[in-house]
């Protein structure tokens, strides 16, 4: 790159003015890339804490579901009575230019749609464990769908940062040293001139 530049004072500023240009955003690019690992590495925080209560949630789930089997019988039509939730939805925050979703889900707390008669209070309990584990189920995956996202900026993020640490800064360098020295043997060449010159003269 470096041959291909004149040697001029003109060129020589511009290509300080890049260096410049690229230093600041190799920095911004670092800083970016720290605060999106410190952003990822609280919500992988997060994940494993939820993800052990959906765990406790779902052993209690199961176990009060399988009682409830057992008293009263396979509770297929039972099931039947719980309408499908459609109330999830997305919204979006930026971290440092990386859209994080935000799932919201409207929460009512869980009413039992089914008749008493024909069931018990196992059936209820897990009904109501189940509801847990939905509620912790949207919150676990805003959360990795989160961790995804950031992890595809970090590694974005760090490719530009590579590039101009490794290729474009040292390229600057590179025209910067060469201009420089192409200037300076110039200048001595002026002054050997001159000098010659004058000794001619005198």
């Amino acid at each position: 790159m470096a041959q291909q530049v004149f040697p001029t004072k003109g060129n020589l500023i511009a290509a300080k003015k890049s260096l410049s240009l690229a230093q600041t955003g190799f920095d911004l690019m670092d800083r970016k890339r720290n605060i999106l690992i410190r952003e990822t590495m609280a919500l992988i925080d997060s994940a494993k804490k939820i993800q052990n209560s959906i765990n406790v949630a779902y052993k209690e789930a199961y176990q009060a579901l399988q009682l409830a089997n057992i008293t009263l019988g396979i509770i297929d039509e039972l099931s039947q009575t719980v309408p499908v939730d459609n109330g999830i939805r997305l919204d979006y925050r930026s971290v440092m230019g990386v859209d994080i979703p935000i799932a919201k889900i409207d929460y009512t707390p869980p009413q039992l749609l089914y008749g008493y008669t024909r069931t018990n209070e196992k059936l209820d309990l897990a009904f109501k464990k189940f509801d847990e584990v939905k509620m912790l189920t949207v919150q676990l995956s805003e959360i990795e769908n989160s961790v995804y996202r950031l992890a595809q900026g970090i590694k974005k993020t760090q490719k530009r940062a590579n590039a101009l640490k490794n290729i474009i800064i040292p390229q600057f360098q590179e025209t910067i040293r060469f201009i420089t020295e192409s200037l300076d043997e110039k200048e001595r060449e002026e002054f050997s001139r001159l000098k010659v010159i004058k000794k001619t003269k005198g």
